[in-house]
């Protein structure tokens, strides 16, 4: 995880909008539940296109569904179902932080995300 040094706020902003690409990846972890904690031995993992989340705060609390999108530039992730309605009536998703959602079921189609899992920190 990318570890930010400086308690002032405005430091820690300006280093998360400043970040290159391959540490935003470090932004996008998000909990595990309770049985994948237990199988895999980890806290917390990194959220891809695919997975089952759980959104754990704000007006879509409780829904839980499939990962459509994760926007790395913004440090957001978009589940289906999660939308609000414009004025003219159209659907638009709404970006969630991936700190507010929890992991129920992970996507295993990538080897190599298979293999992150396995080791043990």
């Amino acid at each position: 995880m990318a570890r930010i040094a400086s308690i002032q706020p405005r430091k820690q902003r300006k280093f998360r909008y400043n970040a290159p690409i391959h540490v935003r990846g470090a932004f996008l972890h998000a909990t595990l539940a309770d049985d994948l904690r237990k199988k895999y031995g980890k806290r917390s993992f990194r959220v891809v296109t695919g997975d089952t989340v759980k959104v754990l705060r704000g007006e879509f609390a409780g829904t839980e569904a499939v990962v459509d999108a994760v926007d790395t530039k913004s440090s957001k992730v978009l589940v289906h179902g999660v939308a609000v309605k414009k004025a003219n009536g159209e659907d638009v998703p709404r970006p969630v932080d991936p700190s507010n959602v929890m992991i129920t079921k992970l996507n295993l189609k990538d080897a190599k995300r298979v293999a992150r899992l396995e080791v043990k920190a």
